[in-house]
């Protein structure tokens, strides 16, 4: 039986590891080694940024809400505990929507929550 080489593979996956390299700075972009460890990094710092995305949108949600909130009379907190009584369930990317495009019913949402209080 004719023995088996890895040459083939071994050749696409490096093309694979330096296509996925393409565009990075000097050597990390030429050389196979230095490729590899940039890839496997950046692909550490792609799945630790979805993360991180999350994080940030709620921080600026909450950030939109508040400053809504404190021109009605009311701060984040009992705003989001006068709606919770109410039985109003909007999560926190559609009370940000509504506290910047439509203010009347963000305002008409405040004054539930004060009532419900």
């Amino acid at each position: 039986m004719a023995r088996v080489k890895g040459a083939m593979m071994t050749r696409k996956r490096r093309h694979n590891i330096l296509k996925a390299a393409k565009g990075y700075w000097g050597s990390k972009s030429k050389h196979f080694k230095m490729a590899k460890e940039a890839v496997l990094k950046s692909g550490n710092y792609a799945f630790a940024g979805r993360k991180m995305k999350k994080r940030d949108f709620r921080s600026l949600w909450i950030t939109r809400i508040s400053a809504q909130a404190k021109v009605n009379g009311l701060n984040y907190s009992k705003l989001m505990h006068g709606l919770k009584l109410a039985g109003v369930t909007l999560n926190r990317k559609m009370l940000a929507e509504l506290a910047v495009s439509d203010k009347e019913a963000f305002a008409a949402l405040c004054e539930q929550a004060k009532k419900a209080q």
